[in-house]
C-alpha cells in the first residue's frame, strides 16, 4: 500500500512540470428529489458534493455531515456515527439511497452503523419540509439522501475510470477504491469497489475516563492519584478498529421514452465494539454515571475481544417513462429488496491493530440482528406550466429479528402503505410549496415476560422458584396523516423571507414497542411499552436570507412542539420511578421486569412519552474576497437547539451549541480549507445525566488538481483535530469510555481517466 502511495505521489510531482491552469468550471448543484437547483428550493437544505466527501477521507456518515449547520452526529467510535438533525435522531431521521429508505438496524442500537457506501457518490442531500414527505414516513427530523451513479439516467458518453488511494495516521488505516462507467452496446454499465481498513485509533492522553474518575470528577480529589490506580494510558482506544468492503453494479437503458435499470450492491463490515456493558448478579450500585460502565464486567472479559460483523445485500430496479399526456408527464417506478444482518460476538483477543480475522468465540455466543425488507412504488409527475406536482404510491414490508445470546426483542413485522402529494407554484408575490402524506402502518410483534412461580416441595420441606416465560402477541394499525407548507417571498433582489410549517406523525418503532431485555451497548436494561401512542411533531421555522455578489447570510429560528414525544428514561430509584410513571400507561405490561434490570447490574430504562418542546436557531454568514489569483471565502456558522419535556426535564443527550468558523481559498486548481469548530459545554442535562465539557476542533485540508494530458489527479492532504483536543460527544451513550479520535493526518489520491 505504501509503495502505491509513493508511486502516485511521485507521479503527481512529476506531472506538475507539465500542468496548466484552467478556469474553474461552474457547477450547478441540483437536488435529485425534485430535479431543481439548490437556489430554487425554499426548504432547509444542504447539498454536499461527492468531491467534498472524498476529500474528507473515510469517516462515518454522521462525521461526514457533522460540520453542516444544524446537523450533528451520535458516535460510538469512528465506525458508527448516526446523524442528528436539530436534536432529532434515530427513526426520526431517515437515511435514503437514491430516494429509497436504507433499511438496516441502526435504529435498534446506538452501536449500530448506518450501512452506506460513500465511494464515488454524486452528492448527499439533507432535506426538511414538504418535499421530504414524498420519500419517507415519520421523518420528523428530516431525510438524508445519498445519490450515487449506479443506475445511469442519461447515456454515458465517455468511459470514465476512477482510482482512489488513502492513508490516515490516527488509526494506521488505508483505503482503496475504484469505479468504472461505460456504454457497452447501448447499455450503460457501472461498477465500483472500495475496501477500507483502520486499526485502533489514537486518543489524547487522559481522554479515556475510568470508573473511579466518573464518580470522583466533581469531588476534590488529586487527579494524579486517580491515574495511579490504572495502567499507563495506552494512547489508543481498544476495539476501535473498523474495516468495510463494498461493491456496486448497475446497468441501464436510456431511450426517448425514458430509462430503466437495475443494480446490485453488497457491503460487508467488521468493527470493534469499544464499550460493552456487562451486568452482574448482586451488583446493585449504579452510581452517578449515566452510562452504566461496570469495571468488574470488563475485568471478567479481560483478554476477550468484542466486535460486530455486518452484511448487506440490495437488489433494485428503477426507471422512468415519459408519458406526456394531458394529465401525467412522467412515471417513475422502483423496486428494492434488501437483506441485512448485524452480528455481535465475543472472541479471544487477537493482538495487533491490523488483524481483523476474529475466529473462535468466548463463553458468550453471538447475537444477530436481521432486517429483511422489500419495497416498491411509483411517483406520478403531474406538473404543468404553472405548477410542479407529484403523487407517490409506496408499499413496503419489513421484518426485524434478533436472536442469540443477547436477544432483547422478539421478531417484529411492519407493513406500510403510503400515498403522498407534493405541489409547488410560483405566484407573483411568493412561492408556495405544499406536501401531504397518508401512511397506513400495520405492526405485529410480541413480548415475552419472565416471572417466577413458587413451588413447595413437601419431601424436602423448602420452597423452589421456577422462572416461567409467557409470550403475548400484539398487532397495531396506525393511520397517520402528515403535511408541510413552505412560503418563500422575495423582499427585493437580495433579501428572501421563508416561512415553513409542518405537522408530521410518527408511529412508534418496533424497538420502542417491543424492546424487553438487557442492552449492553448502552449499559441498560431497556423496556418498551405497547401502549405508546403516535408521536406528532409540529414544527415552525422562519428563515431570512441575504445574498449579493460577495456576501451571503441566513438566519433561521425554529420551534418544534412534539405531542407524545417518545424517549428512553433511566430509572435509578423508586422515587424516580414514581415521578415518571405518570408519563406511561397504567396498563404497561413490562413492569414485572424492573427487578431484572437491577439483578443484572444495568441501569433500568423504560420507553416513555410525554409532550416535549425543541427550539433553537441557526446562523450562517460569510463573505467572498476577490483576490488577484483566486477567491477567499470567510464564513461563520452557529447552531443551537434546546429541548425540554412537559415535566420540565431536559431531553437527554441533546447536542450542545456550536460555533463553526471557516476559511476557504480557491485559486485555479487549488483549494485550501481551514475549519475551526468551537463546541460549548453542555450543562442542560436530564436527570442522572452528567454535563459534558466543550472542546475546540481544528481541521484543515489542501486539495490540488493536476491535469495529466486530459486525465485528472486530485490530491487531498487533510489534518483533523490538529490541537489534539480531548473531545467528548454529549450525544453519545459512551462519551466517557469512547472519546473522539486524536490528531490525524492523511492523504488521498483520486485519479480519473
Amino acid at each position: 500500500m505504501k509503495n502505491k502511495l509513493l508511486i502516485l505521489a511521485m507521479l503527481g510531482i512529476f506531472s506538475a512540470n507539465f500542468m496548466h491552469s484552467d478556469e474553474v468550471e461552474e457547477v450547478v448543484v441540483q437536488a435529485s428529489l425534485l430535479n431543481v437547483t439548490e437556489d430554487e428550493i425554499g426548504d432547509p437544505l444542504h447539498i454536499l458534493s461527492g468531491s467534498d466527501i472524498s476529500d474528507l477521507g473515510t469517516v462515518s456518515l454522521g462525521e461526514t455531515l457533522d460540520s453542516l449547520v444544524g446537523v450533528t452526529s451520535a458516535d460510538y467510535g469512528s465506525a458508527v456515527g448516526q446523524p442528528i438533525i436539530r436534536g432529532l435522531s434515530g427513526s426520526r431521521v431517515k437515511i435514503l439511497t437514491n430516494g429509497l429508505v436504507n433499511r438496516d438496524v441502526a435504529g435498534i442500537g446506538a452501536d449500530h452503523k448506518n450501512e452506506v457506501d460513500l465511494n464515488d457518490i454524486q452528492q448527499i442531500e439533507v432535506v426538511r419540509g414538504p418535499s421530504s414527505l414524498l420519500y419517507a414516513n415519520g421523518a420528523t427530523g428530516g431525510i438524508i439522501n445519498i445519490v450515487d451513479n449506479t443506475i445511469a439516467m442519461e447515456d454515458v458518453v465517455d468511459r470514465v475510470f476512477k482510482l482512489g488511494l488513502e492513508t490516515q495516521s490516527v488509526n494506521s488505516g488505508d483505503a482503496q477504491s475504484f469505479s468504472v462507467k461505460d456504454n457497452l452496446g447501448g447499455l450503460n454499465v457501472y461498477f465500483s469497489y472500495s475496501d477500507a481498513s483502520h486499526g485502533n485509533y489514537d486518543v489524547p492522553s487522559g481522554a479515556i475516563l475510568h470508573e473511579e474518575e466518573h464518580h470522583d470528577e466533581d469531588e476534590d480529589h488529586d487527579e494524579d492519584g486517580d491515574h495511579d490506580e490504572h495502567e499507563e494510558d495506552m494512547g489508543y482506544l481498544e476495539n476501535s478498529d473498523s474495516a468495510q468492503e463494498a461493491t456496486r453494479f448497475g446497468v441501464s437503458k436510456v431511450a426517448d421514452w425514458g430509462y430503466v435499470g437495475l443494480s446490485f450492491s453488497s457491503s460487508e463490515s467488521l468493527f470493534g465494539v469499544p464499550y460493552h456493558g456487562e451486568g452482574h448478579e448482586g451488583h446493585d450500585d449504579h452510581g452517578d454515571d449515566e452510562h452504566g460502565d461496570e469495571e468488574e464486567g470488563h475485568d471478567e472479559h479481560e483478554g476477550e475481544r468484542i466486535f460486530s460483523n455486518t452484511d448487506s445485500d440490495k437488489f433494485a430496479i428503477r426507471g422512468s417513462v415519459a408519458v406526456d399526456n394531458d394529465l401525467v408527464k412522467n412515471l417513475d417506478f422502483f423496486f428494492q429488496d434488501s437483506d441485512y444482518s448485524h452480528t455481535e460476538q465475543h472472541a479471544e483477543e487477537e493482538h495487533g491493530d491490523e488483524d481483523h480475522d476474529d475466529h473462535g468465540h468466548g463463553e458468550e455466543g453471538p447475537t444477530t440482528f436481521t432486517n429483511d425488507s422489500s419495497e416498491y412504488g411509483m411517483i406520478f409527475d403531474l406538473s404543468n406550466d404553472l405548477t410542479t406536482q407529484k403523487v407517490s404510491l409506496n408499499i413496503s414490508d419489513e421484518t426485524v429479528s434478533i436472536f442469540g445470546e443477547e436477544a432483547f426483542m422478539n421478531p417484529a413485522d411492519r407493513e406500510e402503505l403510503t400515498l403522498g402529494y407534493f405541489a409547488k407554484r410560483d405566484f407573483d408575490l411568493f412561492e408556495l410549496s405544499f406536501g401531504v402524506r397518508y401512511d397506513q402502518i400495520d405492526t405485529n410483534g410480541s413480548v415475552t415476560g419472565h416471572h417466577e412461580e413458587d413451588h413447595h416441595d413437601e419431601d424436602e420441606d423448602h420452597d423452589e422458584h421456577e422462572e416461567e416465560e409467557e409470550t403475548e402477541n400484539y398487532s397495531f394499525s396506525s393511520n397517520n396523516v402528515s403535511f408541510a407548507i413552505d412560503l418563500c417571498r422575495p423582499i427585493n433582489d437580495n433579501w428572501d423571507l421563508n416561512f415553513g410549517y409542518s405537522s408530521v406523525e410518527r408511529a412508534p418503532s418496533v424497538v420502542e414497542l417491543f424492546m424487553n431485555g438487557p442492552h449492553l451497548a448502552t449499559g441498560r436494561f431497556e423496556t418498551g411499552s405497547v401502549d405508546l401512542a403516535t408521536e406528532t411533531s409540529n414544527n415552525i421555522d422562519i428563515a431570512l436570507s441575504y445574498e449579493s455578489d460577495n456576501f451571503f447570510a441566513t438566519a433561521t429560528i425554529f420551534r418544534n412542539d412534539v405531542d407524545n414525544y417518545i424517549y428512553l428514561m433511566d430509572i435509578h430509584d423508586e422515587d424516580d420511578h414514581d415521578d415518571h410513571m405518570g408519563a406511561m400507561s397504567e396498563d404497561d405490561d413490562h413492569d414485572d421486569h424492573d427487578e431484572h434490570g437491577h439483578a443484572e447490574g444495568l441501569i433500568e430504562a423504560n420507553y416513555m412519552q410525554q409532550n416535549a418542546e425543541l427550539d433553537g436557531y441557526e446562523l450562517e454568514i460569510g463573505r467572498i474576497f476577490n483576490l488577484d489569483n483566486g477567491d477567499l471565502e470567510v464564513s461563520f456558522g452557529r447552531d443551537v437547539v434546546n429541548g425540554t419535556l412537559a415535566d420540565g426535564m431536559n431531553i437527554p443527550r441533546l447536542s450542545p451549541a456550536r460555533n463553526i468558523y471557516s476559511v476557504k481559498y480557491f485559486a485555479n486548481d487549488y483549494l485550501f480549507d481551514l475549519s475551526f469548530k468551537d463546541v460549548d459545554d453542555q450543562t442542560d442535562v436530564a436527570e442522572e445525566e452528567t454535563p459534558t465539557m466543550g472542546y475546540q476542533m481544528l481541521d484543515t485540508k489542501l486539495v490540488k488538481t493536476f491535469d495529466l494530458n486530459g486525465n485528472s489527479l486530485r490530491v487531498s492532504v487533510f489534518a483533523n483535530n490538529l490541537l489534539d483536543e480531548v473531545a467528548r460527544n454529549h450525544s453519545s451513550f459512551v462519551k466517557n469510555q469512547v472519546p473522539l479520535p486524536g490528531r490525524n493526518y492523511g492523504i488521498r489520491f483520486n485519479l480519473t481517466f
